[in-house]
C-alpha cells in the first residue's frame, strides 16, 4: 500500500478519486492533516500534506512521529515522501528532480527522532536508510516518463525555519560532502525505518542554496516561489507515473526496509505495558 507525503507546495493531488479522509489520533498527538485515502488508476493511496492543508506548520512544529505511524497504521507499507530542496552542487540546477539515498543529520533543536524509548529499547539500522528497490522503481518511472532523475546523493536536513548562512552552506557541501539541503526529512526518513516502511524521498532542487559567489543566486523564498510550478508538475508527473505504471505497490514483495525491527527490539515484548504495546504492535505489523 503506497503513502504519500506532499512538501511545500504539494497539499494536494487532482488526480486521486477521494474515498474517505481519517481524522486520526495517534499515541504521539494528530497527524499534520486529515489523512485522505483514494484512488489514482484503480490503485489506493494514502495522501498527507506534511506542513498541513494550509502550509502553517514550520518544519520543527510537523509532528513526524503521528504522521508517520497514522499512514503505518492504516496500513502503508510503502512511503514515497515529496520535498523541496537547495542544490549543493552544479550538476543538481534549479527544476531538477533528486533521489536522497544518504542523509547527514545536521538539525541541532529538539525534534522527536524516535519513538524508542520511556522502557522500549530499539536500535535500528540506518547505513542505508533509503528503500532502493522503490528509487529504482521511481527511476524506472521516470525514464519511461523523459524524467531525468539524479541517484546516489546526500541530504544534510537542518533547523529552519531560517535560510542557511554561505558559512553552513559550504560546510554541508564541503565537509560534509552533500549534495542537497532541506528541512523536513529528519527525522521522517528514519521513523519510516522504524516503522518498517519502505521510504524514498523525490527531492526538487529549487535553487542553489547560498554557497555560491554571485549574491544573485543565493536561495530566497521570492525565488523559490518563481521557480517552483513548473518543477512541481514535473515532480507530480513522475509520482503519477510511478503509481500508475509500477506494480510494486501492490505486490506483496517484502525488501529488507520491511523487516527492519527483526533484530533491532532489545526489550522483551512480555515485559512491554499494555500502552506501549498498543502503539509498538503497528509498527511491527
Amino acid at each position: 500500500m503506497l503513502g504519500i507525503i506532499g512538501g511545500t507546495g504539494l497539499y494536494n493531488i487532482e488526480q486521486i478519486v477521494i474515498k474517505h479522509a481519517h481524522d486520526i489520533t495517534t499515541p504521539f498527538g494528530k497527524p499534520s492533516a486529515p489523512i485522505i485515502e483514494g484512488k489514482i488508476s484503480n490503485k489506493t493511496v494514502f495522501f498527507l500534506p506534511r506542513h498541513g492543508t494550509s502550509h502553517d506548520l514550520l518544519p520543527h512544529e510537523v509532528n513526524y512521529q503521528a504522521n508517520i505511524w497514522a499512514l503505518k497504521k492504516l496500513g502503508v507499507t510503502h512511503l514515497v515522501g515529496v520535498s523541496a530542496v537547495g542544490s549543493l552542487q552544479h550538476d543538481i540546477a534549479p527544476g531538477d528532480i533528486a533521489l536522497p539515498e544518504q542523509y547527514f543529520d545536521f538539525v541541532k533543536g529538539n525534534r522527536k527522532k524516535t519513538f524508542f524509548g520511556k522502557g522500549v529499547a530499539a536500535h535500528v539500522s540506518t547505513a542505508e536508510p533509503t528503500c532502493q528497490i522503490l528509487a529504482d522503481s521511481i527511476e524506472k518511472a521516470g525514464k519511461a516518463a523523459g524524467i531525468l532523475v539524479h541517484r546516489g546523493k546526500t541530504y544534510a536536513c537542518v533547523d529552519g525555519p531560517r535560510l542557511g548562512s554561505k558559512a553552513e552552506s559550504n560546510f554541508l557541501r564541503g565537509p560534509a560532502a552533500c549534495d542537497l539541503v532541506g528541512m523536513t526529512n529528519v527525522p521522517e526518513v528514519f521513523l519510516a525505518r522504524e516503522a518498517q516502511l519502505s521510504y524514498c524521498t523525490i527531492a526538487i532542487a529549487t535553487d542553489y542554496d547560498c554557497w555560491q559567489d554571485d549574491p544573485s543566486l543565493h536561495v530566497s523564498v521570492e525565488q523559490v516561489i518563481q521557480r517552483y510550478g513548473a518543477s512541481l508538475e514535473k515532480a507530480k508527473k513522475l509520482l503519477l507515473a510511478f503509481v500508475e505504471n509500477d506494480d510494486l505497490i501492490n505486490s506483496a514483495d517484502v525488501c529488507k526496509c520491511r523487516t527492519s525491527l527483526s533484530s533491532a527490539l532489545l526489550t522483551p515484548l512480555d515485559s512491554i505495558s499494555g500502552n506501549q504495546r498498543i502503539w509498538l504492535d503497528t509498527l511491527l505489523r
